[in-house]
């Protein structure tokens, strides 16, 4: 239940002003079909989290536990620094214009997490819990409650949301578990 919980709690703080989110609003805005964007994004979601978290668990197999926690408490430091520094919405994730709300988003959401903090964040977490499957449903449930209000009430969620301080709140849960893990590091046996 840790595993789901701290991987949710961890991707959904984190996306609020990610460039990701920005980019649902940008395809609510131009299909304005929120169910079938909702649908894209999960798929897309679940299929990037997927490879992240297989990889972190994969290379998360050949360390030892102290190092592993060493590794995933650093990641997440870097992570809580690179949360302060908002996201922009860039050219390569502009959508065509004859492709299905579905499509588009599946496309253009799966390339938009590559390399993202959310991704990165997930395969951190796989190489720091056992259950594969837990924590790629707890990021991917965590994307999905950090767009769903985007999608359903576009522009005027996002102009009242206090993005300096939600980056600010990311900011400080990405250190709090970082610190946690090097914490955890330090206990293990050698």
């Amino acid at each position: 239940m840790e595993a789901f919980l701290v991987s949710l709690s961890t991707v959904a703080i984190a996306e609020m002003g990610d460039r990701t989110q920005l980019l649902a609003l940008v395809l609510t805005a131009h299909f304005r079909k929120p169910w079938p964007i909702l649908a894209g994004i999960f798929c897309a979601t679940l299929a990037n989290h997927a490879v992240a978290g297989f990889l972190g668990a994969y290379f998360g197999a050949y360390l030892t536990p102290a190092r592993l926690d060493l590794i995933v408490g650093s990641s997440l430091l870097a992570m809580a620094l690179w949360t302060m520094k908002p996201d922009t919405l860039d050219a390569s994730t502009a959508t065509p214009r004859r492709a299905s709300a579905f499509m588009a988003t599946v496309i253009a959401f799966f390339i938009a997490e590559i390399g993202d903090k959310t991704q990165i964040a997930t395969m951190a977490l796989a190489a720091a819990y056992s259950s594969l499957i837990v924590v790629v449903a707890g990021t991917t449930l965590g994307m999905l409650l950090a767009n769903s209000p985007v999608v359903f009430l576009g522009n005027a969620f996002s102009k009242r949301l206090p993005l300096k301080a939600i980056h600010i709140g990311a900011s400080l849960l990405f250190f709090a578990l970082g610190v946690l893990f090097i914490v955890r590091a330090l206990y293990h046996p050698p």
